[in-house]
């Protein structure tokens, strides 16, 4: 059984993955490497001022795909803000190279978490698995 934890540790694995979201019926897939476990949900985060923004307000659902050599990994569900500085705080002192960026309560930095959350697990040798969250 795959869980929150397992999914934050194969995303730290491979450091970077693709978020893609869609706007006016037009996919649109960017690198992500920004994530957290806070309170039980995983968090990633981007700028108010990027496209992403703008699509995710438009349309919360996204697909996140991840890979290893002969794995990966494919995240889809609702990206939801979460306003609340203190998770921005929390993921800024996770992933410090942002903050060059980002500041709590800049008025730019953004977090989301991921609600309704299907995570599955595939490889070129193994049976899926597949888990919502």
């Amino acid at each position: 059984m795959a869980t929150i934890d397992d999914v934050k540790q194969f995303l730290d694995e491979c450091g970077y993955y693709f978020l893609a979201t869609e706007m006016d019926g037009q996919p649109y897939v960017r690198p992500f490497g920004a994530h957290m476990v806070y309170e039980g949900k995983l968090y990633f985060q981007t700028g108010k001022v990027k496209e992403v923004a703008a699509q995710l307000a438009a349309n919360s659902k996204v697909e996140i795909c991840a890979s290893k050599p002969a794995e990966w990994l494919r995240l889809r569900g609702c990206l939801v803000e979460d306003p609340r500085i203190e998770v921005q705080e929390e993921m800024l002192d996770q992933h410090p190279q942002l903050r060059s960026m980002y500041r709590p309560g800049d008025g730019n930095t953004c977090v989301f978490f991921l609600d309704e959350a299907t995570a599955g697990f595939f490889s070129f040798t193994d049976a899926p698995r597949i888990e919502s969250f």
